[in-house]
């Protein structure tokens, strides 16, 4: 369907711009719905007579015009979404504040004032499973043994004793977790706990991250478990 484009660009009620000023008009981004239904009179009032519009390209327009539209108000709609799970993320991590968390990491800090706790991941099943804790140079510091066969996720507590009874400084340590697999050692994996001693709240294009006491941030969503507050 053609538009008279003489008829667009100079009829209009005084003091109202036509619809292909309004489209001219740096002001407006895009014309609206009311300028599109405008704009389907004028061309249905000003068609040739003999040459009437096919119902087909009306019913063509109308549809994607209404089609657009739904796609602009689903993008504001989703928006809003967005912006509302934000904000309930925020408040869900902001009630970790001063919690022990699990983390998907091996590395664990003692701060000599309670016990660094872990979680052994045995899978089907381990025996004689050794917990080795290393300091930040790869010195071995403690051994620890874990009695009998074990199953699944097994958690250690390392009370932050070398192997000479002595207390270990304060620091990052690395927890290696091995065990004997059908009569073979193997490396299993190691999980440690942390302290949350704030949140940095995130945004669209940046995660909320968890800062923990001695280890820095790590995003929400990698926090495995809850375990209680940190004893005063």
């Amino acid at each position: 369907m053609q538009v008279n484009q003489d008829y667009l660009n100079g009829l209009k009620w005084p003091g109202e711009q036509s619809p292909a000023d309004k489209a001219k008009d740096p002001s407006r981004a895009q014309l609206g719905q009311e300028d599109f239904f405008a704009l389907m009179t004028q061309q249905l009032a000003y068609q040739d007579p003999f040459k009437p519009a096919d119902n087909s390209d009306m019913i063509a327009q109308m549809t994607a015009f209404t089609s657009a539209d739904g796609i602009s108000n689903m993008g504001e709609q989703l928006k809003g979404l967005s912006e509302v799970m934000t904000s309930s993320q925020a408040l869900q991590a902001s009630s970790l504040v001063g919690q022990k968390v699990l983390l998907p990491s091996d590395l664990a800090y003692w701060d000599q004032s309670e016990p660094v706790e872990g979680v052994a991941v045995t899978g089907e099943g381990a025996s004689n499973v050794l917990i080795r804790i290393e300091n930040e140079k790869g010195e071995l510091v403690r051994t620890m043994s874990l009695d009998g066969p074990q199953r699944g996720n097994v958690p250690f507590s390392w009370d932050g004793l070398n192997d000479q009874g002595e207390p270990a400084e304060t620091g990052r340590y690395k927890i290696k977790v091995s065990g004997l697999i059908d009569n073979q050692r193997e490396d299993l994996n190691a999980l440690a706990f942390g302290h949350v001693d704030s949140v940095t709240l995130g945004s669209a294009n940046s995660p909320t991250l968890v800062n923990l006491t001695g280890l820095g941030g790590i995003p929400l969503n990698q926090v495995l478990e809850i375990a209680g507050r940190k004893a005063a």
